[in-house]
Formats: structure tokens, sequence, C-alpha cells
């Protein structure tokens, strides 16, 4: 399968006046032609700077340490500004997280949706109209050339995500980013916008990089997923890999805390406990290791291998040593095993 995006060793730091924040730490990840791939973790697990590594959009002090973005085998890291914007809408196309903040309030819907046809495939202003038109009808915006000449706070949530959509889609890009694309959306719209995604995908054979912090979201979009936490990736596999055969202590707690409808017994969701990791000061072990049950002491001193499960599968967490205690999770399915749990603390 042909491999369109290569994330080589990608670390990605910011300079505070409280030092350097390591934001994202030895990340590398492939993305083939035709898929989605989801990233998932919680707020501050590296997700988005990840991206928004790949598109060149970080803040001031904000830099690419070291590692590769190859694009159909051209770096990305390497490109100078002005090549990077062609880049940018072209060829890779990003939705952003709160489109009310990303679109500009001063210009017309249609304005912002047609300045990437004029600047980069070069169309003339009627044409470029023509085309935007029918990029709001593909996402299934009513009446597109009404909205053509409408404001961004003229339209609702789901609409401005709709819009969102379109003006990342306009110019047929080879890889779509979308940034927790369903958040603050009600649940029939979040629905609507992910069949969207996918109808997309199939239509235009594009590939999809899904952030998010919810595995209930790519559950039925995603092909893949990456499990970040910590600024690293900490698992990665299939969607079948990850939700029935997960082999890391954070993706178990991930999975525990999504509620079950097939439950007849009301039963409380389990929070992971503690908190993230200080990237200030990055532990010298798993990232994970001060909130997991089943640490053991080599968990705090060294990080662990990035551990083989399969072909597509792998886990970095000790538990995966061939001389490791062996544990039964307990994800919430009522396979709890207390004495596994509390062997595996060597």
């Amino acid at each position: 399968m042909k491999k369109v995006l290569q994330v080589r060793s990608l670390n990605t730091s910011f300079y505070t006046h409280a030092g350097e924040v390591q934001a994202v730490r030895d990340v590398s990840f492939d993305l083939n032609k035709g898929e989605a791939l989801g990233i998932v973790g919680e707020s501050g697990s590296g997700k988005s700077i990840t991206m928004m590594s790949v598109m060149g959009l970080l803040s001031e002090n904000g830099k690419i340490k070291k590692g590769e973005i190859l694009l159909d085998g051209k770096d990305l890291v390497k490109l100078p500004e002005k090549d990077m914007e062609k880049v940018r809408g072209n060829e890779i196309g990003m939705i952003f997280q709160d489109p009310m903040t990303s679109l500009n309030p001063v210009f017309t819907i249609g304005d912002q949706l047609m300045e990437p046809l004029m600047k980069h495939r070069k169309l003339n202003k009627k044409q470029a109209f023509e085309k935007a038109v029918e990029m709001l009808k593909l996402v299934g915006i009513p009446s597109p050339e009404k909205r053509m000449k409408q404001y961004p706070h003229e339209f609702s949530g789901g609409m401005r995500q709709r819009a969102m959509i379109a003006m990342a889609l306009v110019c047929s890009p080879k890889i779509l980013i979308a940034d927790e694309p369903t958040t603050a959306l009600d649940v029939t719209i979040q629905a609507q916008i992910l069949e969207l995604m996918k109808d997309l995908k199939a239509k235009f054979g594009m590939s999809i990089i899904l952030i998010t912090h919810d595995l209930g979201v790519v559950a039925d979009t995603c092909n893949r997923i990456n499990v970040m936490y910590g600024g690293k990736i900490v698992e990665t596999g299939s969607s079948k890999d990850i939700f029935y055969n997960p082999k890391h202590p954070y993706t178990w707690g991930l999975l525990r805390s999504i509620p079950n409808p097939k439950n007849d017994v009301k039963e409380r969701l389990k929070p992971i406990p503690g908190t993230p990791p200080d990237l200030l000061k990055p532990p010298v072990g798993c990232p994970f290791a001060a909130r997991c049950e089943y640490a053991m002491n080599i968990c705090m001193k060294k990080m662990p291998e990035q551990f083989k499960i399969n072909d597509e599968h792998y886990s970095a967490c000790w538990l995966n040593h061939s001389l490791a205690p062996k544990v039964t999770p307990d994800l919430g399915r009522g396979n709890q095993n207390e004495q596994t749990s509390t062997s595996a603390r060597g």
C-alpha cells in the first residue's frame, strides 16, 4: 500500500519562560493512501501539536527539533515557508477544532472558499465561485448560492463545521486532517459530520487523519489508531486490535471510560486517576507509569520499546516483555482479575 505521509522521529518543543516544553517526543507513523488514521489521547498528549508540526503552523515559540515529515518523499521540515504555503490547503487540508475562531468573521463564506481556488488552482473569479458553490452543495449546505454571500456568524455550529470541511476539501487535497471535528456539536450533527467525512473519503480516495480524545468517534471511522500519551505514541494498531486486543494500560483506561450501552446495570464510569506528566520535565521511563496500576520498577527507570504484537500492532509497555507477569486488564467488561492486577507491581 502506498504511503502518502511518513513521520519519522518527530520531536517538537515550545520554549517558554518556565523552560522547554517537550510536547512531541520521538513520534513516528505512516499514513497510507485512502485510509483513515485515528490519533487519540487526552488533552495535552501531543495529538494536535503533531499535526500542527505537519502543517508547519507552530506558534513563534514552537520548533521542530528533530525528525522528518515526508509527503510523497518530500521532507516538509526542510521546506521554506513560501513552499509550505503551496502545501497547505492544496496537498493537505485541515479542519480546525473550533470553526468560529478558524473562519474569518469579516469575510463571507464565499470569499474564504474562493481564495484558495484562485491562489492554488489559478481559477478566475467566475470559475472559483462555481466550484465553491459545488463544494457547499457536496457537504450538504442548502441554498449554496445564497450561503456564499453570508458571514460565519450567520451559520449554525453544524453548518460552520460543514463550511470548514468544504474549505479543507475545495482544492482536492491528498490528505485531510480533522482536529476534533465534532467537538461542541450535538450527537445528531456529530453523526452527520462523521458520515460526511466517510462519504467524501470514498468519493475522492483521500487519506484522513482524525484527531480526537474520544475512542467512540474513531470506532466506526478509522482503519488504524495511534494512542498518544505524554507526547509519545504508546500503542498503534488496527481498530480491531485497539478495541478487542489492547495491550497498553493507558488504552485500557480509555476503553474503561466509554459508557457501554449494552449494560443493563447502571455503572459509574472509571476515570484514569492522577494527572498527565509535566513535559517541562518528562519522566525518564514510561510516561504513564505514575498513573498505572500495573507499574513495575523498570517502568519508572526506562522507556519501553515498541513491542510487536502482530504485523501492524505495537505497544510501548513492559508488560509485553516475555519476562513480565501476565495480567488480565479490567476493561469494564466483567473480566477483572484482582490477583493478576496486583502481581504486576514487582
